[in-house]
């Protein structure tokens, strides 16, 4: 066991929500350990239960890791909302959401890819719905920045077309998502920032939303 994972330890859970607590637990190590092979006595030792108090919630580990994908998935979505704030321009807008994804992407590697990875679909025959539906409401916050663009003229987007639509969304949260990868994977032939990173997001895939 690692010096971090056995000094560091949570307040210990007394009441309240313990599914809460335990997903804290986990993202807590995740976070520290930079993936999840921790156990679930670790967590319960983390959350400060027993080491049987995670059955009652996650019949296995696997359950418990879709858990915290879920809440990584909410907060992703939560930092791009923010990001936005009162950005009427969507294009404008898109830049910051963009930006706030690859920020998260970059903050949380491990979670990241435990998020967007084979783990967690591996096992339970194509990606868990809980997963899925929170990955959905992260990707609203995209959709709703392309449709006001659409809707403004902005975008070269119908918004009478849910199609035309569901594709634009698709392929810039497609951009975004391959250059957070690339660049955790250290594919980017270059030491670029962030910022250089959405320079490269804004002169191809925004300018091509652009009328011509």
């Amino acid at each position: 066991m690692s010096a971090a994972r056995s000094a560091s330890t949570a307040r210990p859970y007394h009441h309240g929500d313990l599914r809460r607590a335990l997903i804290d637990a986990a993202l807590s190590l995740v976070t520290e350990e930079q993936d999840w092979t921790f156990s679930l006595r670790e967590v319960a030792r983390r959350a400060g239960v027993s080491h049987n108090a995670p059955y009652s919630h996650f019949s296995e580990k696997q359950d418990l890791l879709i858990a915290v994908a879920a809440t990584g998935f909410e907060r992703l979505r939560d930092r791009m909302k923010a990001a936005i704030g009162r950005t009427k321009a969507a294009d404008e807008a898109l830049l910051a959401c963009a930006k706030a994804y690859l920020q998260f992407g970059a903050e949380n590697p491990a979670l990241y890819r435990l998020m967007f990875g084979p783990a967690l679909a591996a096992s339970k025959g194509g990606r868990p719905a809980e997963a899925r539906e929170a990955g959905a409401t992260a990707k609203v916050v995209l959709a709703e920045i392309i449709l006001r663009g659409a809707r403004s003229g902005l975008f070269a987007v119908s918004p009478d077309d849910a199609k035309d639509e569901a594709k634009i969304v698709f392929s810039a949260w497609a951009a975004v998502h391959g250059m957070t990868m690339l660049s955790l994977d250290e594919f980017t032939g270059a030491e670029l920032t962030i910022d250089d990173l959405l320079e490269g997001l804004e002169r191809t895939v925004l300018k091509g939303l652009i009328p011509r």
